[in-house]
């Protein structure tokens, strides 16, 4: 049987976009190769055609998470208010509430931390992440401001993902948000 010229790297990305919303879903651990790649209606041999190993597949997967997530940035950058409409977005119900689609810092960088395990992705995924709050701020302390500001909206995420209390779930959201948009305000005053 004859497969067109593109099938293969149609199958990665299918892998990729797979990987990588199992990895913001379920965290690297949780994810296992085999039912990765079942979900996918392919076999776990026919893994390696692709990816060397599961750390490829982790890197590569973070690769592609970061890219979806510049696409998003993009689109952030397009409003007014950039940094605000980034704060209201990353802590908010959707997002907590869909991880697979959201970013990975909350739990693949915290996951690749504990395992001692840094990746350049994770560098990059921060850094940009970095310069768009940067680029919203005022000049006086802005790339403090941004540490603490990307700091908290993750952390917010994290702790509001964490507990079974939905209240104090949306609470965390609300008050990290409100918080954090009064710091803007401040620094635009």
């Amino acid at each position: 049987m004859r497969y067109s010229p593109d099938r293969k790297e149609k199958t990665r990305q299918r892998i990729l976009d797979e990987a990588a919303r199992q990895f913001r879903e379920q965290g690297i651990s949780n994810t296992g190769l085999q039912p990765l790649m079942k979900t996918l209606g392919l076999t776990h041999g026919g893994f390696y055609a692709h990816f060397r190993s599961k750390d490829d597949l982790v890197e590569s997967a973070l690769q592609e998470a970061a890219r979806q997530m510049d696409e998003e940035t993009a689109r952030v950058h397009e409003t007014a208010t950039p940094v605000a409409t980034l704060i209201s977005r990353y802590l908010s119900r959707t997002h907590r509430d869909s991880p697979g689609q959201g970013c990975a810092l909350p739990t693949v960088s915290a996951e690749l931390g504990q395992l001692g395990r840094p990746s350049e992705s994770t560098d990059r995924i921060v850094q940009d992440r970095l310069t768009l709050i940067q680029e919203g701020l005022g000049k006086d302390r802005r790339e403090e401001r941004s540490f603490l500001i990307l700091s908290a909206m993750v952390g917010g995420l994290v702790l509001a993902r964490s507990v079974s209390d939905k209240t104090l779930s949306e609470r965390i959201l609300q008050s990290t948000r409100d918080q954090l948009l009064t710091l803007i305000d401040e620094e635009r005053s």
